[in-house]
């Protein structure tokens, strides 16, 4: 229970800052999403140094681990764990699956999307 409670308080300030970041970046006045690129990069930026933190012995306990890295970082940006997930591919240099997952992912990703507002428009 206390595990899930760390991720909870975690998924909520991140959610929270993302709201706030994307809120005051994205603009109107141009297509580039600016405030979410930032939160996602910024995202990317801490979930890899938390995971390199995690692989030092006794760098960062399971609690932290659990509430930066799964509670913070997943409010703040599941980009992020998309991001580490293509970096352990690369790194393990399995990349065949490395493409088939970042192509898969991007490809399936829009046309989820757009399924969804095709079926929310059809109702």
């Amino acid at each position: 229970m206390k595990h899930l409670l760390l991720i909870f308080l975690g998924g909520g300030a991140g959610s929270a800052l993302r709201y706030v970041i994307s809120g005051y970046f994205n603009s109107s006045e141009t297509q580039f999403y600016l405030g979410t690129f930032l939160v996602n990069i910024a995202g990317c930026l801490l979930l890899g140094f938390l995971a390199g933190l995690a692989l030092k012995e006794h760098s960062i306990s399971h609690e932290t681990s659990l509430l930066l890295g799964v509670g913070f970082c997943g409010g703040f940006t599941t980009f992020s764990t998309f991001g580490l997930e293509m970096f352990t591919l690369l790194r393990e240099e399995n990349y065949a699956m490395l493409f088939r997952y970042t192509a898969g992912s991007l490809v399936a990703g829009l046309i989820f999307v757009a399924l969804g507002f095709w079926v929310s428009k059809n109702l």
